[in-house]
């Protein structure tokens, strides 16, 4: 798959991305996990897991990254990071792919990043096929 970003907003990402894993709060499964996001006006944004003591309310960076751009008034994105330190590479899990869903069309990029700096790219419709996105409503 072709990228529809350059080779210098790549790195960018995936470095910032790698980066942000040193921002994780997870005291209890000591899973690191970073993201960057890249935004359509060339802002990138960065979010790490916030882990809390009830299991499930705890954050993945993909949502603290999306959250933090759209509080920040973002809503078109050119691509996404995620970096953890295990091989192959994390891949966003459920509910981040629905929540990413809000923001991204079928085709943007997720960049999957393993503990050795490689990664596997591949699109929201490859991740979460037959998804339910904004089209998917009734206009009023």
């Amino acid at each position: 798959m072709p990228s529809p970003i350059s080779a210098a907003e790549l790195q960018t990402l995936s470095s910032k991305a790698i980066a942000a894993k040193e921002a994780a709060h997870c005291p209890y499964s000591k899973f690191r996990v970073g993201a960057c996001l890249l935004t359509e006006e060339g802002e990138f944004i960065i979010g790490a897991n916030v882990e809390n003591v009830s299991y499930p309310v705890g954050m993945c960076a993909e949502r603290t990254a999306f959250g933090t751009a759209v509080i920040a008034g973002h809503r078109r994105f050119k691509a996404i990071a995620v970096a953890s330190d295990i091989s192959p590479g994390v891949s966003p899990c459920g509910m981040c792919r629905q929540f990413m869903r809000e923001f991204c069309t079928l085709s943007f990029p997720i960049y999957m990043y393993d503990k050795d700096g490689n990664y596997v790219v591949k699109t929201m419709g490859e991740l979460l096929p037959d998804s339910f996105g904004p089209g998917d409503l009734p206009l009023k």
